[in-house]
């Protein structure tokens, strides 16, 4: 059975707010949820007549607790031409061989982690897994800046080698998957939700920084012309990436809506 989206909605005096109050009462972070502003909320006049931001907070299927987490059985290509055809949607688990899972899981003793750190049980889970799939590679672990609005940091397990363009997918699908993997196998060796994040020849750094030429480059059209700009759809993190490029820019403001893969963010001129 299908896992069932959550939905909440959560109000704040205005839309950063309403949604820190939301993910503080599910326990997640802002790439984990979809956001859909229900009412943005205005300040009245001299403070009468004022009403809060609504919005609704969507946890998708893949944000559900480690324990609700299984690796279906059946089986992944072994062989060099074989390996080439593996799909994100194979990659991410819906079609993960039990042996590949048990196989990069070997050296990495449950009853052993106390006291090591989530990066240092990935790493070595992501080793296992991608010498499984026979991918050569080098692998480093760095941690990332304080996160503009929490201030938190995380590890970066980041992938280096020769032809990994594979490994990466269109837009970043088959690395987002791996990605997915990694956590549920760590999640599940740790007994721990973890946070770290997979990258691949620095693309994630440099799919940001094209997102947020992406972003200003559209708010000034926006901004000229008057009239609001739909971008493509998205995943909720690059997503993310276009609202906090644009929180600052008193020229527009930006929202999500759409269902599923097929949502976007739309940017608005400012009133």
């Amino acid at each position: 059975m299908a896992a069932q989206e959550r939905k909440i909605e959560s109000s704040g005096k205005d839309v950063e707010e309403a949604i820190a109050n939301g993910l503080k009462e599910l326990g997640l972070e802002r790439s984990d949820v979809e956001v859909e502003v229900v009412d943005r909320g205005s300040s009245g006049f001299l403070g009468i007549g004022g009403r809060e931001a609504v919005v609704k907070l969507t946890v998708s299927p893949e944000t559900v607790s480690i324990e609700k987490v299984s690796i279906e059985k059946a089986s992944i290509p072994s062989t060099e031409d074989d390996r080439q055809a593996v799909t994100p949607q194979e990659l991410a688990g819906e079609i993960v061989e039990e042996a590949v899972v048990d196989s990069a899981l070997e050296g990495v003793d449950a009853d052993s982690v106390d006291g090591r750190g989530e990066e240092v049980v990935a790493l070595e889970i992501i080793e296992n897994l991608l010498e499984r799939l026979q991918f050569e590679v080098s692998t480093s672990v760095h941690q990332t800046e304080p996160d503009d609005l929490t201030g938190e940091r995380r590890w970066v397990i980041e992938i280096t080698g020769q032809d990994l363009g594979m490994l990466i997918g269109n837009r970043g699908e088959t690395l987002n998957a791996l990605q997915h993997v990694a956590r549920m196998m760590t999640g599940h060796t740790m007994r721990e939700r973890p946070k770290f994040i997979v990258d691949v020849e620095g693309y994630r750094s440099r799919r940001e920084q094209a997102l947020a030429r992406l972003a200003e480059r559209m708010a000034d059209k926006v901004a000229n012309r008057g009239n609001p700009m739909t971008l493509e759809p998205m995943p909720p993190n690059e997503r993310r990436i276009i609202h906090i490029t644009l929180r600052d820019d008193n020229r527009v403001y930006t929202e999500s809506f759409g269902e599923g893969r097929q949502r976007k963010v739309r940017i608005y001129p400012a009133e």
